[in-house]
Formats: structure tokens, sequence, C-alpha cells
């Protein structure tokens, strides 16, 4: 492929995520139009500011869960345009982009809400995830305390384009160089009528998560 790729690695749809207001097929519409050829769908987790109610089967749960990238995978049909699957895992306001494992694997670990976080951390990476700690710096209200785990991360956030205080940012990109962690870029986007330009650019075509997974690791820790 000629041309740069641009992929939108942090979104939220309101199917899975309390705080959204853009379904998955309107934000893969506001995308395609705003010239991204990729999104990454990363809900809010069942431990995170979730629009699936706790009392469902765990099955039922998980299909509502997906339900934003599906019909955002359904959007885009064969346009080209691409949609991954990710999800944001949180823990009391410190949180996770989780990528490269899928629909199945949630399926399968009924008990994933039971894992200690260090021990989430370890096995979705033992089972071949990739996880990049989201906006590391942030100060909000929801968030208590910073809680950093360098050793148990494939990834950090250096830039979040919904921060309006930069010093988030600078702190994750020497955090990232500090401890030789590649970065990623995301919008954090909520809203299919408020794009913030965000996301990462590549020189080259991603067909799947894991090529997205691998260009991040190529690209390496910031200089």
């Amino acid at each position: 492929m000629n041309g740069t790729f641009k992929i939108e690695t942090h979104l939220h749809t309101r199917e899975g995520s309390a705080c959204a207001s853009g379904s998955g097929a309107e934000m893969v519409r506001a995308h395609q139009a705003a010239g991204y050829d990729a999104i990454i769908v990363t809900d809010h987790f069942f431990n995170g500011n979730t629009a699936v109610p706790s009392h469902l089967p765990w099955i039922e749960r998980v299909e509502l869960f997906c339900a934003g990238y599906e019909n955002a995978l359904h959007e885009a049909g064969d346009s080209g345009f691409k949609v991954f699957f990710g999800w944001e895992y949180g823990y009391h306001g410190t949180e996770f982009l989780t990528y490269g494992l899928g629909k199945q694997y949630l399926t399968d670990h009924p008990d994933i809400l039971s894992w200690p976080l260090e021990s989430y951390l370890a096995q979705i990476r033992r089972d071949g995830g990739f996880i990049s700690h989201a906006h590391p710096f942030r100060e909000a209200l929801y968030i208590r305390r910073i809680r950093l785990y360098p050793d148990l991360v494939d990834a950090v956030e250096g830039f979040n384009a919904s921060h309006t205080d930069p010093l988030f940012d600078m702190r994750a990109v020497d955090y990232a160089r500090e401890h030789h962690l590649p970065i990623t870029s995301g919008s954090d986007t909520h809203h299919a009528d408020i794009l913030l330009d965000g996301g990462m650019t590549f020189p080259y075509h991603l067909d799947t998560t894991q090529d997205f997974i691998r260009a991040v690791r190529e690209n390496g820790p910031p200089r």
C-alpha cells in the first residue's frame, strides 16, 4: 500500500461503554469521513464504565460487550476499512488497553474478573495479548492514585488526544523512554461527532490486530 495508514487505537462505543454516545456503526462512518483507514474498538470492560448489566449470565454479557465491535465490523463491510477488537481493562481508575485477544477468549474465561491485577496483566501477555497502559499519568476525580507496572505491560499510551493538560502526555513519554517501552497514541474517542484527530499512522497497511502489535513493537521506545 502506498501512502500512510491511519488508525484510531482507543475508541469507545455506546453498545459497550456507558460514557459513549456513538454506536459502532456511527464510529466507522465518522472515521471513514475523517480519513482514517482503521479503528480498534476498546470499550470499557466489566470492571470499568461498562454499559453491560452485571446481573446477566456471562455469555450474554460478553455478547453485549462485543456488540459495538461487531456492529462496526458489519458497517465497514467490504469497504476496505479495518475494524479491530480490544478492550480497556480497569482497576480503580488505572486502565489498560488490551489488544490481540478476541471474543472467544472472554467467553472461555468467565473467571477473568476475579484475577488480581498483576495476574491479569501477566496472564494476558502469556496468552498472546498485548497491553498498553492507557493514559498512565492522567489526573481526574475518578483516579485516586497513579499505579505503574513497567514490567507487566508491553507499551505505554504516550499520547491521548482527550487530554487538556500536556503534562500528562509528557510524563507518559518520559516514563516509556525510561523503561524502554514503545508507545501507542489514541484519541480516547467516545462520540462520533467529536473526533480529536489522534491515533497512529504507519507507512504500510495493517490487516490484523497482530499487524498493529508488530508495528508498535518495531517502532520501539521513544527517542
